[in-house]
């Protein structure tokens, strides 16, 4: 595989994140801009997804692009939107990461 799909699928990744932060920014859909950001990132990353799949196992691929955005999401939910951090929850986010990458080690062969 090259470097380049996998580049394509961490654009995916990046804008599902953008997708879901607009979600919550959106306020339940009832403010315009934040709402239509939802739809451009969400088809956007969509679109970069299946490009992945010509190439990639769509076990990994999907692995990778929901558990890579569950983490992230959830460190911007920290971050930005001052949501409580436990050392549990923190573990449960590495538990994620981890077995994304314990699924991309096992992949296409």
């Amino acid at each position: 595989m090259t470097t380049q799909v996998w580049l394509v699928l961490l654009g995916a990744i990046l804008l599902e994140v953008s997708g879901t932060t607009a979600m919550k920014l959106s306020e339940g859909f009832t403010k315009m801009g934040p709402s239509m950001m939802v739809l451009v990132f969400y088809g956007a990353s969509f679109a970069c997804l299946a490009l992945t799949l010509k190439v990639i196992d769509v076990s990994v691929a999907y692995a990778v692009w929901a558990g890579l955005g569950t983490a992230l999401i959830a460190v911007i939910g920290f971050v930005c939107f001052a949501e409580p951090v436990s050392w549990v929850r923190v573990a449960c986010i590495a538990l994620i990461v981890v077995g994304v990458f314990g699924l991309n080690l096992t992949g296409s062969h």
